[in-house]
Parts: C-alpha cells; structure tokens; sequence
C-alpha cells in the first residue's frame, strides 16, 4: 500500500467539504484473526527458566494451524497488547503448545520430567526434539471455541415520538441535552492494535449555530467529511494520482459547510483512522471525544476468546456541544432522578436528556462552566451568560 502523498493531502485540503444529509459508507469490517504467524516475543510470567533450556521467545517454529492461545502478561485485564495472543506450537505427540510463557521442563532423580510451573501443565517435546517443554495457558481453535464478539453500541439517540406544532415545538416528549451512546477501542486484535480511542485537537466546532444544534447533524457533518476521504483515499490505493484522488473526494461529498469543522484535522484524524483498524463507530467517537463532546462512562470488552479479552472498548455518552456535556456532568449529580442510574454501564451507557422538569430543578450557580468559557475566546464571558439565561427564559415561557 502506498503512504498517502504530501500532494494528496494537500489536494483533499482544498475540497470544499460540507454537511452531508446521507450516510457515509460504512468502513469494511475486518475479520478477526484464526492464526497468527508471529508473535510479539512473549515473556515468561514465573522469571527466567534454565539456561539450558530452549528459549520460548520468537514465533512458533513450527505453528499449528488455527489453534490460538492468549495470556494477560501486563496484568492490566486483557489480553489485547503486543506479545499477549499467539499461535500454538506443534508437539511430538501431535498436541499444540502455547510459546506464551513456556519454559522447560526439569528432570527428577529418575529422569521424569516436570513442570516447574505446576503438575497439572503436561511437559511436551518440540517436534524439532529437545528438552521437554511446559506452558501454563492454553490452546483452542476459534472455529471450534469462536471469538465471543459484542456489537457496536449503535444507539440512535432518543426517537422523534412525536408531531411538531405550526410554532415549530415538539408535542411529545422533550429531551434537553440528550446525548448518545457511543464507543471506540484501544489497541486490540479486532483493530490491529490500533489506539482508535486516541483524542486529538478540537475537530467538530462548538457553536455551529442552530442548524446544528443536534447530534445527529454533527454526526452527519462527520460522516461528510469521511465520504470524500475515504473515496480519495481508495482512489489513491488503487492507482489514481493525487489530483484524481482528490476529485474522487470532491465528488463523493454532498454540500459540506466549511465553518462546522476544522476541515485540515478532520482530514489528518481521517487519514490516520483509514491506516489502521478502526470502524466508523471509532472515527464518529473520536472526533466528538476530540471536540469535548463526550462523557467516557467506562471500559468493556467486546471480543473475548478463552475467557480472555483481546479487544477492549470504552463506552461513551456523547452530546451535541461541550457545554451540553458540561451540564450533563455536572446536573446529573443534583436529580434525585439519576440517582442509581448514574451514567449506566459501559457497554449500555444512558445518556438520555433532561425532562424539562429536570432542566428547571437544576442550580445553574453550582455549575462550573469556566471550561466552556475559556474555548470561546471571541466573546466576552457575560455575553454567553446573558444568553445562557435568555435562551432558558425563553424556553420555560414556551413551556409555560
């Protein structure tokens, strides 16, 4: 694959990218691994193992095919680093062995071999013959003990549920501040060991202006921006030229407005996330984390396999602006309503708005909007909380 060029980068700059009204294509899923070749030399968990011994780090010199084996070497609650997911070993006696921790096995007075590591670990001769051997993780197929694999988080927001009058209010249920569910992942194996949860400079601006006021919007101008980088930059796999990439880009994007988002981050973050594993869920989540949009509620896995975790994911609530997560944060703790609910877990966050019963109970002096002050340079401080206050007036009258 060829790096992309200073040239095309230069030419996706100068697209004219604005919000577009329709998906963008999904980025294609990969499919996780059933073998892998060559492991990140592994580390023996017990300390060095006889001198003597045949080293157990390097790859498997002699693999068997689709049998995997994991060990959480770093003791952080996976298995998803480098070094900690590997293909087993051939035995003399045809069994597979894990190279992961493996160390040698030791004689006794009458030439029996042991496991220095526990009994219960059976000692196994290379297929190369030399000492036996011992590992204490085990080896499975995942065609026959598959990857346990969760969905993406996937969550719409609160529905539209109901008709909106001639004053253009809802008549149904109201939702203030109402964010989403969304997740990204750390390094793992679903994602080459990609850091897909990596935050960046301030990509999706926070006063957009009322056309863009929703998340889904946002997300819209996101998913734009993706259409056109993700069509040069298959282009540009496929052989066309940096300018023929980039009017592949051009013409993939519907009307993106310019001032909704820093279109020269948007594009690096883009270019960044189509080099590695990460899904468009990932590259969603990751500009909004980026823009300070997005309340983290936790860690959790979504590809397991032999009771191990090989891909974490963290599960987000994200919301239309910062200011909307800075109440979210800082409101929740005041309603007897979240109490018990809090933020949900990780792997189903609740990130529902405030009813506009809620929203009138909130102490506004007990919230600290100074970080929301400091992004907003061009206006004076008692300008936004002027209409801060208006804007909620207005609301309640409407209410009222």
């Amino acid at each position: 694959m060829r790096a992309p060029s200073l040239a095309l980068l230069a030419g996706l700059g100068l697209l004219g990218l604005a919000v577009s009204a329709h998906a963008a294509t999904a980025m294609p899923q990969r499919t996780l691994p059933t073998e892998i070749r060559e492991p990140v030399e592994p580390t023996d968990p017990t300390g060095p193992s006889d001198p003597g011994s045949p080293s157990n780090k390097g790859g498997p010199s002699n693999p068997v095919t689709g049998q995997l084996c994991a060990a959480d070497l770093n003791g952080n609650g996976d298995a998803a680093d480098p070094g900690e997911i590997a293909s087993c070993d051939r035995t003399q006696g045809g069994a597979p062995q894990c190279p992961i921790g493996r160390v040698a096995c030791i004689a006794d007075e009458t030439g029996t071999y042991g496991c220095p590591i526990g009994p219960q670990y059976a000692c196994m001769t290379p297929i190369g013959g030399g000492n036996p051997q011992c590992s204490s993780n085990a080896c499975a197929d995942p065609a026959i003990t598959p990857f346990q694999e969760t969905p993406p988080i996937n969550d719409p927001g609160a529905p539209a549920d109901g008709a909106v009058d001639a004053e253009g209010n809802c008549t149904a249920n109201i939702e203030i501040f109402g964010g989403r569910g969304m997740r990204c992942r750390p390094p793992g194996i679903a994602n080459t060991l990609s850091n897909c949860c990596k935050n960046k400079d301030r990509i999706i601006k926070d006063g957009m202006g009322s056309k863009f006021s929703s998340l889904s919007l946002k997300i819209q101008v996101i998913k734009g921006v993706f259409r056109g980088v993700s069509a040069a930059f298959q282009a540009f796999r496929a052989g066309a030229t940096a300018g023929e990439a980039a009017s592949a880009g051009f013409n993939a994007i519907i009307g993106v407005d310019p001032t909704s988002i820093a279109i020269n981050l948007a594009i690096n973050f883009l270019i960044e996330v189509l080099l590695q594993g990460c899904d468009q869920e990932d590259m969603e989540t990751g500009m909004l984390r980026s823009s300070g949009m997005c309340h983290e509620v936790g860690a959790y896995c979504t590809v397991s396999f032999l009771g191990l975790c090989l891909q974490p994911a963290r599960g987000n609530c994200c919301f239309n602006t910062k200011l909307g997560r800075i109440i979210q944060e800082q409101g929740r703790p005041q309603l007897k309503s979240f109490n018990g609910i809090g933020w949900g877990t990780p792997e189903h966050p609740v990130c529902r708005g405030f009813t506009p019963e809620e929203f009138q109970a909130l102490d506004f002096s007990k919230i600290d909007l100074s970080e929301y002050y400091a992004e907003i340079e061009a206006r004076a401080q008692t300008t936004i909380q002027l209409e801060m206050k208006d804007r909620v007036d207005a609301y309640l009258q409407i209410m009222h």
